[in-house]
């Protein structure tokens, strides 16, 4: 066996004369210094054996140094409208991605080439695109505006076979796949529905439709933005969307009792001083490597719970509680739960934003309706990096499933590529609050506008469901805001009013 401790001497002896210079440019580069002398020294002992490959992977990946050297590095530019999803295969060489012009693109992000551009066969905007793992790249799933659920094939010489998997009534925002299966995903939608496929098969699965709490009456369903899966027991999902819980379900209940009662969470999660509050909603989702659960709020912040932070199942009894105690003349002694970590300084109110782990699940990153990208650090919640990453909007961002890069997406045409390869490390974030004057509109989609005037109509309505009537209107919905356009290159109209907010 080779001897290295006199090889680590030496380094070691050597990363110590990198701080001998003057009293003066000590003091100018003793934070530059000490972050390149400890990647010097982590490269060193990797190479002889002192620290293993996926430790070093882990402090690259979480390295603040190199995090405050993010730089855009290229645009990809193919797409003909807003790209809404943006994310990469299992071995992180190939993008993927999703727009208003209901065209799905492969890109080899490093060179910066298309690999394949397809008609997803969406009669709308794609929210969602996803590569299936262990598929050799040529499984993708989709979902959309239009309330479908699409699933692509690709074949050989790069033709490509869609069909249709599964529907929603109204948008479906968002879909995960169950790691690590190639086969297995879940979907949900406006109409309060959570779907669960098998490519196996081909068959759609529906599970439940999210109800409201007791006593909000001006809604029949949740409509949901959001869904995630746990990494470490993919046997939990999370959902939320138009009010200020993420649902806990457990997909076992569903195995063993298929009743409608499997549509009863096992846990809540909200932030205390958000309890009953009906002005909020939820955005996106993300589990972390540790099962903590990150929720972005429309109009408010970004929670970290810890597993130990739900409400449980029982949801009612806890308002009803906090109600209690919240209206209550006399001071009431309660047991404080540990409140989440809070992530702020963003703005999330025009759109359906995502939420996102990065750098080894050890920094924060969302995009902001000021056209921006902001980083925190988890483990305090300081805002380390303000990005300018859109002319107007940021929705989506993605982290490499092994090294520190970022992908990016909104309102522009593109996708943005961030690596860290700044010469510079960046200055701290400085005015933070400031608003772009493109973004003093409110964006008003006509199918919010629809879903508006049904949830009014459901107040004289009976809460039992009828088809005949909730079809029309849905079929109203989606139609109100179908492009015409017949060419798929071209890009077809955003589906959204601008009203100035002086107007209104």
């Amino acid at each position: 066996m080779v001897d290295t401790s006199g090889i680590q001497d030496r380094f070691d002896r050597s990363s110590r004369g990198l701080t001998m210079n003057s009293s003066s440019s000590r003091i100018i580069d003793k934070k530059n210094k000490a972050s390149v002398q400890t990647a010097v020294l982590d490269i060193c002992r990797r190479e002889v054996g002192h620290l293993s490959t996926r430790k070093f992977s882990h402090r690259r990946a979480a390295s603040e140094d190199l995090v405050l050297r993010l730089d855009l590095a290229r645009k990809l530019q193919k797409h003909s409208g807003c790209v809404n999803t943006v994310s990469f295969n299992a071995h992180g060489d190939i993008i993927i991605s999703g727009s208003d012009d209901r065209r799905v693109v492969l890109w080899d992000w490093e060179n910066g080439c298309i690999k394949l551009s397809f008609n997803s066969g969406h009669n709308n905007n794609i929210f969602q695109a996803t590569i299936m793992p262990e598929t050799d790249d040529r499984s993708i799933v989709t979902c959309a505006a239009d309330g479908q659920v699409r699933h692509a094939t690709i074949l050989e010489y790069g033709e490509v076979e869609t069909k249709l998997l599964g529907r929603h009534q109204g948008r479906a925002h968002k879909l995960a796949n169950e790691p690590p299966s190639p086969h297995v995903f879940y979907t949900c939608g406006e109409d309060g529905l959570v779907q669960h496929f098998d490519l196996r098969t081909g068959e759609a699965t529906e599970l439940f439709t999210c109800q409201p709490v007791r006593g909000r009456t001006f809604t029949p369903v949740v409509h949901l933005n959001a869904i995630a899966i746990d990494p470490l027991n993919p046997n939990l999902f999370v959902v939320a969307g138009s009010d200020e819980f993420s649902r806990l379900y457990d997909i076992r209940r569903y195995r063993y009792d298929a009743s409608a009662a499997f549509g009863k969470p096992v846990d809540h999660f909200c932030p205390e001083h958000l309890l009953g509050d009906e002005n909020v909603g939820i955005t996106g989702v993300a589990f972390s490597d540790q099962s903590e659960l990150l929720v972005s709020y429309s109009e408010e912040f970004i929670y970290l719970f810890s597993n130990n932070m739900g409400w449980g199942s029982d949801i009612n009894s806890v308002l009803d509680d906090h109600h209690l105690t919240v209206n209550s003349d006399s001071e009431m002694e309660t047991d404080s739960k540990p409140g989440p970590q809070v992530f702020n300084g963003h703005r999330n109110c025009l759109t359906v934003k995502g939420v996102s782990f990065v750098g080894a699940n050890e920094y924060v990153a969302s995009g902001s309706d000021c056209g921006r990208m902001f980083i925190w650090k988890k483990k305090d919640s300081k805002l380390v990096r303000v990005v300018e990453a859109d002319k107007q909007v940021v929705n989506c961002i993605q982290p490499h499933p092994h090294t520190l890069m970022l992908a990016s997406c909104g309102i522009d045409w593109d996708v943005k590529i961030w690596t860290p390869t700044g010469l510079e490390k960046a200055l701290p974030p400085t005015n933070i609050n400031r608003l772009r004057p493109s973004t003093n509109h409110l964006m008003v989609s006509p199918r919010d506008m629809a879903l508006e005037l049904l949830a009014l109509r459901s107040q004289r309505m009976s809460p039992e469901r009828r088809p005949n009537e909730e079809g029309d209107m849905m079929e109203f919905i989606v139609t109100f805001d179908g492009d015409s356009s017949d060419s798929e290159d071209e890009a077809p109209a955003t589906g959204y009013f601008h009203w100035p907010v002086q107007d209104l």
